[in-house]
């Protein structure tokens, strides 16, 4: 005999059972808002991509140890994307004379990277990639750091609660040339700064040695940073601040790298983040475009969330009314009414089954659908109803005409 199929899901992915689904859906939901306000457009493309789109364009890390990378039945070698930033920059400079710039656009879904599953970190995850294409430093970095904080904000999250950590690549390029390094020099410091909170001081600064005698970290000149903080500041941010030990990941950044950070001790780590990258676009030919952004994944965010106690509400994805038939022959009438309350904006359930009224009601409860209604051959003649508030057991008489605005008013 065979032995049953495992139900659990491949490891470090998910099932989204409806209600995680409808909280994953209600994080976008919010970002899609609030993006959607700045002039954002939205965007997609397939997950399925070149492999060596990302050779040479993002981290040797992410390239070597954490792409999912096969060949297909063409004997081509694809990647399952780890990020958007490449695939925006493909699609840019395939269309760049037909596009209307400074480009406002941001995609929601899922990326693929082989880690070593934990917290805050899976294979799977979702991600919403905010990008501004077209615009030189200055303002655009200014309004990408804003806009990043305004998300965090349209949960509920106040400044208090996540700290913004704001560095410069040319900076940090200039203070290793100071301190001796060139090329592959700088590379290897940038890989090895980028590892810094994951590894001992001991260990950093013995890896630091032997990169130059000399620190960079020390090197650096922050007056541009701090102009930019300062401007940052008159414009309502007022939780950013200069740290040169920000460096981001990807070899593609080219000016300011930010990432923010929680506050709460109890979820002591960087959230997400991003930065300039005027260079990827014109590696598909053609003139540089300047671009800059950042990207924000759903599990980060649902931690920080979570702990803040900042998670938004899912009962509005919920049916708000079960429609309960006395018998089997009432179902016609019912999926009627409820047609009639769907076009008036209700969400409506309609017992199907040949269950007895309170069973129905028993089931309205396990559903959490708050409002009960049992429609048969009475109501449909006397045009009332009585409908039943399940979290109290209270009843209510009411005409059928009005029940479409207390559908619409939650009572």
């Amino acid at each position: 005999m065979n032995e049953p199929l495992s139900t659990e899901p491949y490891k470090g992915v998910r099932d989204f059972y409806p209600a995680d689904w409808a909280q994953m859906s209600a994080l976008f939901a919010r970002i899609r808002e609030t993006l959607l306000a700045w002039s954002y457009e939205e965007y997609n493309a397939s997950p399925l991509e070149r492999a060596e789109l990302y050779e040479a364009k993002t981290s040797e890390e992410i390239v070597g140890e954490q792409t999912y990378t096969f060949m297909d039945r063409g004997d081509r070698s694809v990647t399952l994307r780890p990020e958007m930033t490449p695939t925006l920059a493909r699609m840019v400079a395939g269309k760049r004379r037909e596009l209307t710039f400074p480009l406002r656009w941001f995609s929601i879904g899922n990326r693929f990277r082989y880690e070593r599953p934990q917290k805050g970190r899976l294979r799977e995850f979702y991600q919403a990639d905010i990008d501004l294409v077209g615009l030189p430093e200055g303002e655009a970095d200014q309004e990408i750091v804003r806009l990043a904080a305004t998300i965090l904000k349209a949960f509920g999250a106040s400044e208090n609660d996540f700290i913004i950590r704001i560095n410069s690549r040319p900076l940090l390029n200039a203070a290793c040339k100071a301190a001796g390094l060139t090329g592959e020099g700088i590379r290897q410091y940038l890989r090895l700064l980028d590892k810094k909170s994951k590894i001992s001081p001991e260990a950093f600064a013995e890896a630091s040695r032997a990169l130059t005698e000399k620190d960079p970290l020390a090197l650096i000149d922050s007056k541009e940073m701090d102009s930019f903080i300062t401007t940052l500041k008159a414009r309502g941010v007022n939780n950013a601040v200069f740290d040169p030990t920000i460096t981001r990941g990807f070899d593609y950044y080219t000016g300011i790298v930010f990432e923010i950070y929680d506050t709460n001790v109890a979820n002591p780590r960087a959230l997400f983040g991003g930065g300039r990258y005027d260079g990827l676009v014109g590696l598909f030919g053609g003139d540089p475009i300047p671009a800059v952004g950042f990207a924000l994944g759903d599990v980060t965010l649902a931690d920080f969330l979570g702990t803040h106690g900042l998670l938004p509400s899912t009962t509005g994805d919920k049916p708000q009314l079960y429609l309960g038939t006395p018998s089997k022959s009432d179902i016609p009438a019912a999926q009627a009414f409820a047609d009639t309350l769907r076009k008036e904006g209700g969400r409506v359930f309609v017992n199907i089954t040949d269950r007895s009224l309170g069973d129905q009601i028993k089931d309205a409860v396990k559903r959490g659908i708050p409002l009960f209604i049992a429609y048969g051959a009475d109501e449909v003649a006397n045009q009332t109803v009585r409908m039943k508030i399940l979290a109290t057991g209270e009843e209510q008489g009411l005409p059928i005409s009005e029940l479409p605005v207390r559908l619409k008013t939650g009572s």
